[in-house]
């Protein structure tokens, strides 16, 4: 029952702390996954960790609750607590979310939200509100490895590696 899943980013923002990032999950329960986050930079470790409490039906929404480390950008140590609700639109290539996020590192709740559009052969773009500013990726996803090329804050590039065991 136990797939893992790696994934190791970089990206320069001038914020040493956000420029590499890496983590390993591990799905512990049908409904739950769990895992580490290093931020070497900062010599920071975080846990992740989401409990789905509902899968995504056709007509239901997935619904999970979840930790990890705050937004790109905050400080080592700062958490956030989130609760989300993703659903796939009917009869369209497009995957939409929204969370209600618990921010550590502004001691406030915010609503990140986004969507992943498929644009066909492997490849989707995904526009994102992080509850304080905006990115941009463009994926390529084969098998079990997805490369993301990130425009963290419209302003910066950077890149994601991930891959499932």
């Amino acid at each position: 029952m136990t797939r893992w899943v790696a994934s190791l980013r970089y990206v320069d923002t001038g914020v040493e702390r956000a420029r590499w990032r890496s983590t390993l999950n591990a799905r512990v329960l049908p409904s739950l996954q769990v895992g580490v986050e290093f931020n070497p930079v900062a010599e920071e470790i975080g846990p992740l960790v989401t409990w789905f409490l509902t899968r995504e039906g056709e007509k239901r929404p997935a619904v999970f609750l979840g930790t990890s480390s705050d937004r790109i950008g905050s400080p080592a140590g700062e958490q956030s607590y989130y609760a989300t609700v993703a659903k796939r639109l009917p009869n369209l290539p497009v995957s939409a979310y929204a969370s209600l996020n618990y921010s550590e590192w502004d001691e406030r709740f915010n609503v990140p939200f986004g969507a992943t559009v498929g644009v066909g052969g492997g490849f989707s773009v995904q526009p994102m509100y992080d509850g304080n500013r905006t990115h941009l990726m463009l994926n390529y996803q084969r098998a079990n490895a997805t490369v993301s090329f990130l425009w963290v804050w419209l302003e910066q590039p950077g890149i994601s590696v991930s891959f499932g065991f």
